[in-house]
């Protein structure tokens, strides 16, 4: 009676546990990482009798748990993908928003700036048209500097999500190295019983990693395991966690740049952050918002570069010439604030660059590193977004120099430069921060022509004289006004006379001579020029190394004049009703000014909106795709790990007909051993 009862007390217990471990697989149905368990019986070994092995019941050998490594690496890596494309496509889908918003976005404010510049040339003496075109103007500036305030926004937010992910990732790590000590220390470890519990929570706490960062998970003595980034660095070694970290970049101090301090030792990891959310970040950080930046300000410097060269050669309301319209792109301080010193450069850290816009129609976005070497004066540039050497060289003694580029100029003005010491150099990053209006006054809007030309009384030829092009003010070598625009008002070295006289070396022939005011009347540029009737005469040149011949305006003639004809160029006093500099202004809403003169203004941010647009588009395919390899890798390890209440419910009956069944056994041998104890009474 004594073995049958043993028998039965065995399967009790045996499937009272078996029913505790279906009940716990029922209640954590639900739970993130839970891994399902089962009892694994073993026949205990029986009694040899002389008819045969007596069998002695059932034991309990293992609860296993049900989880295939392969599944749960595989569920680690989608969620690494998946984590990387939902924080790069989030900050994509935002930007792109921004970008492409009517009311947030730049096209309308150009499109308005550039009506208004045309309403204006139709009635360019009325006050309320010009108000008009400063107010429209404003909407301009102000939506370029919101859009840079949007862009910076985006930017701390991204360093702050960066920090919180640092802290999440720290927490998790010193959880797995906790779990791995408390797996190495569990009891019967040595004879195979595993802590379900612990791996279940030390798998979690690694999926939960892997959605932040892409990682590496290598099994060690002790069922620990190790974990480091992709390249090998270690995050987890057995019970110890290197901590990661964010400081700001030395480069760019308003980037940040992960760190991973380990043994006392603190590394820069910036490349090495890859996959997992803050991959996603850095990512889009460096592929979408820093290239957003460098082109909104591309097309800031485009339009007050184009602007304000065709504002500064027309005349106000007022008679003067006109100034800037929007503020210098190449104003000294902005100049320097294009260049940023390495924080890593060696003592005494005194060099001074400076960045300079010489023609904004080849000006590229994006930036370069300028980077010393040898005894401090050989230097090598660097494009950033491909890694190549665009200019190398080296400086002179002393120092002061240019190195030049297509559409600006970094100019060295001096201080020491060491080998090692680096420099970015951003010629458009805040560009549009920095935009702003400097015309004020209605009347300062310069919408005349500064020069006119008048045909002579007595002119008894066909000739004929445009009312001239005008091509600057200022000598482009020097910044200083050309003679005839030294005094306001009036054309300094005129009015200027184009008379026409016999060709001496051909008497059927005619040239042109421009003199300046009598009674000197002394020719201005080269006289006795040849006229060629029937085609296109175009008196003074172009070049503004021409010297004389240059003088910042050009006329055409056409016809055929009669000798002792003339034409007067002069100052065009009281031309309160002249358009024509107007309409040059309006005419650069549509005109190729960006890109190597390919690109209008609005081309040119329509394309950031579709590189920006197509960049999220891409996110977004394979956020979805990364979506769909996440839940095929969770369906197929939940089909191994997880719990499917109707089989265990289907379970729970089962163990409790064989408890039922093995507490009958004991019923049974209490029966018998009552009956053999009645039988001696």
């Amino acid at each position: 009676m004594a073995g049958l009862i043993g028998i039965g007390l065995t399967g009790i217990l045996g499937h009272q546990s078996a029913l505790n471990t279906t009940g716990n697989n029922i209640t954590n149905a639900n739970t993130p990482g839970y891994s399902r368990q089962e009892v694994v019986f073993e026949t205990q070994q029986g009694q040899r009798t002389g008819a045969g092995t007596v069998g002695k019941g059932v034991s309990i050998v293992d609860i296993r748990r049900l989880a295939n490594e392969y599944l749960v690496q595989q569920v680690r890596e989608d969620s690494m993908l998946t984590g990387e494309q939902q924080a790069l496509n989030s900050e994509l889908s935002r930007l792109d928003n921004l970008l492409g918003g009517e009311s947030t976005g730049l096209n309308n404010a150009l499109n308005n700036f550039f009506a208004s510049l045309q309403n204006a040339a139709e009635d360019p003496a009325s006050l309320p048209q010009r108000q008009l075109v400063l107010s429209e103007a404003k909407q301009v500036v102000n939506r370029f500097q919101a859009l840079s305030q949007e862009f910076i926004q985006q930017r701390e937010s991204v360093k702050t999500q960066m920090q919180q992910g640092v802290k999440d990732a720290n927490t998790l790590l010193k959880n797995i190295a906790g779990l791995n000590l408390a797996i190495s220390e569990s009891p019967g470890l040595a004879q195979g019983r595993m802590p379900n519990e612990l791996l279940d929570q030390r798998d979690e706490a690694l999926r939960q990693l892997s959605e932040l960062v892409n990682i590496r998970v290598t099994e060690t003595e002790g069922s620990q395991v190790n974990v480091s980034l992709s390249n090998g660095l270690s995050l987890v070694v057995g019970n110890d966690a290197a901590r990661l970290g964010t400081e700001g970049s030395a480069e760019d101090p308003t980037r940040l740049e992960f760190t991973l301090t380990s043994g006392g030792r603190t590394l820069n990891i910036d490349e090495q952050i890859t996959g997992g959310k803050l991959g996603g970040l850095r990512r889009f950080d460096n592929e979408a918002l820093k290239p957003a930046f460098d082109e909104l300000g591309r097309i800031a410097i485009g339009i007050s570069v184009s602007v304000n060269q065709q504002h500064e050669i027309g005349m106000d309301l007022e008679g003067d010439l006109g100034g800037l319209f929007f503020n210098d792109v190449n104003d000294l301080a902005v100049q320097r604030s294009r260049v940023v010193a390495n924080a890593n450069n060696q003592l005494p850290r005194d060099g001074q660059l400076a960045v300079e816009i010489t023609d904004s129609t080849k000006l590229p976005a994006g930036s370069w590193t300028l980077q010393f070497s040898g005894d401090g004066r050989s230097f090598e540039l660097i494009d950033k977004a491909s890694g190549k050497v665009v200019n190398q060289g080296r400086l002179p003694d002393p120092v002061q120099s240019e190195i030049s580029m297509p559409g600006f100029n970094i100019r060295v003005e001096g201080g020491t430069f060491n080998a090692g010491d680096k420099y970015l150099i951003q010629p458009s990053r805040n560009a549009a921060e920095s935009i702003d209006l400097q015309v004020t006054r209605e009347e300062d809007l310069a919408f005349a022509s500064p020069v006119r030309a008048t045909s002579g009384d007595q002119n008894a030829g066909t000739a004929e004289i445009d009312q001239g092009t005008m091509l600057n003010v200022r000598n482009p070598f020097t910044g200083s006004l050309l003679p005839g625009f030294e005094t306001s008002g009036e054309l300094a070295n005129g009015p200027l006379t184009i008379s026409f006289a016999p060709d001496p070396s051909d008497p059927s022939a005619l040239t042109f001579t421009v003199t300046g005011p009598p009674p000197a009347s002394t020719p201005v540029g080269t006289p006795n020029q040849s006229y060629e009737p029937g085609k296109i005469n175009t008196v003074f040149s172009g070049d503004p190394a021409a010297g004389d011949d240059y003088q910042g305006f050009q006329f055409k003639l056409t016809g055929k004049p009669a000798v002792g004809d003339t034409f007067e160029i002069d100052y065009n006093s009281n031309g309160v009703s002249d358009n024509r500099n107007a309409e040059l202004l309006a005419s650069l809403g549509t005109a190729n000014t960006l890109n190597g003169k390919s690109q209008s203004f609005t081309e040119g941010y329509a394309g950031l909106v579709e590189d920006i647009g197509v960049k999220t588009r891409q996110s977004q395919f394979d956020l979805e795709a990364g979506k769909t390899l996440l839940e095929q890798s969770t369906a197929q390890r939940e089909s191994v790990s997880g719990v499917n209440l109707d089989e265990e419910a289907g379970k729970l009956i089962q163990y409790q007909a064989a408890y039922n069944a093995s507490a009958q056994v004991i019923s049974v041998a209490q029966d018998l051993f009552n009956t053999l104890l009645q039988t001696f009474r």
